[in-house]
């Protein structure tokens, strides 16, 4: 089955936008099922007339590293490209400047269906100063790619960061044009917002079902295997251990130079492996942690997606690692997404309780059951939201 994005829908005709002139929000996935760049296919199209591009972390062309800085303007075939991410914080939003002369943003990203992976924030910004000028919002959808399932943590307030700006779970369940709805009901009632819906997608489909080529849309983001583990694979970084980046499989391979293996693997129950294997690997990152020096640990293989809860599978990794290597093991300590005073980890996981939990060895089931309550307020929250039917 090919799902037809809401990209392709508006290449076939199937949807009108709210005038011609846009501002675009775009990155190196905002491609049709042909593969085609949705910058190059307005060059072609008379009915955009593309007047600025916006470039999210990693950049409008997707070549920059996570945290690396994407400075200034530049020009793309004429067209001006501002950045979203630069060396601050207040780089992060556009400015009214950089939505004049046009009569409505569109936003066209691959999300990737986890909370703290920012291109959902960035669209966030990016619709909260367009309410500010009277700006209508377009979103062409486009697929979760690991699906409608909505696990782990809920978000408290005092942990809002650039990787926890919507308050949803950990894994959401939700398209980008949901995530929008979300926002705009939620925050910014006064905002048009057009949601150019997909057609053909089901919440119980991953990526693969969909029939579409994937892109990487980040660096370190390169197959749908990754994503499928990235919910949890991304609370490594906010520890010592590798997450694998500066290696061809990132968040799948994961580990340290002290790391033993052995003990490691000699800790965890069936329970805490439910639809993945493990298997022990050396590697050597080439850049980012422990750069250049050789690893010990594992390639976390999914072979059941179904019974594979990423969240709690990597939290079990954690435990364990932290009581086999109580002084090797550490928590990342440095400014982490223009955040100083909190640790990476908590911004990460949403709450400045569960790491201190782990540390005194509180069993993973009952740290996830605690959010449970608050994940059942989320998806009757989010109903309104809703574009296509809950399975």
């Amino acid at each position: 089955m090919t799902v037809a994005t809401g990209l392709d829908r508006w290449l076939m005709g199937s949807a009108t936008l709210p005038g011609r002139r846009a501002v675009i929000l775009c990155h190196a996935a905002s491609v049709d099922r042909n593969l085609r760049h949705i910058a190059n296919l307005a060059l072609e199209d008379t009915r955009l007339d593309v007047v600025r591009i916006l470039g999210p972390e990693h950049g409008f062309l997707g070549a920059a590293q996570d945290m690396q800085p994407v400075e200034g303007e530049t020009v793309w075939r004429g067209i001006p490209v501002t950045s979203l991410y630069g060396s601050t914080e207040e780089q992060l939003r556009p400015s009214p400047k950089d939505l004049a002369g046009a009569d409505f943003l569109l936003v066209d990203v691959q999300d990737v269906g986890a909370r703290y992976y920012t291109y959902a924030a960035t669209m966030a910004y990016c619709m909260e100063t367009a309410a500010l000028v009277g700006l209508p919002v377009v979103v062409f959808d486009r697929p979760n790619p690991i699906g409608g399932r909505v696990e782990g943590f809920a978000l408290e307030d005092a942990y809002r960061s650039f990787v926890g700006t919507l308050p949803v779970p950990t894994r959401h369940g939700l398209t980008l044009g949901e995530l929008a709805r979300l926002v705009q009901l939620e925050t910014l009632p006064d905002l048009e917002l057009h949601v150019v819906e997909m057609e053909g997608w089901r919440r119980s489909m991953y990526f693969e079902d969909t029939g579409l080529p994937w892109v990487m849309p980040s660096p370190n983001m390169p197959t749908v295997d990754t994503a499928v583990v990235y919910p949890g694979a991304c609370l490594l970084e906010g520890t010592n251990l590798s997450e694998g980046r500066g290696t061809t499989r990132p968040f799948e391979l994961f580990g340290a130079p002290w790391l033993d293996v052995d003990q490691v693997a000699g800790r965890l129950t069936p329970e805490d492996l439910q639809g993945c294997a493990l298997r022990p690997v050396e590697f050597l990152p080439t850049f980012q942690k422990w750069a250049g020096q050789p690893c010990r640990g594992f390639q976390l293989h999914v072979l059941d997606r179904n019974r594979f809860d990423s969240i709690r599978t990597y939290l079990a990794l954690i435990l364990a690692i932290f009581h086999v290597h109580p002084s090797a093991f550490g928590w990342r300590d440095e400014e982490y997404e223009f955040v100083g005073d909190r640790a990476a980890f908590d911004l990460l996981i949403g709450h400045g309780r569960v790491r201190a939990l782990l540390e005194e060895g509180r069993d993973v089931d009952t740290l996830l059951e605690s959010s449970q309550t608050a994940i059942r307020e989320f998806l009757d929250i989010r109903r309104p939201s809703l574009l296509y039917p809950e399975s």
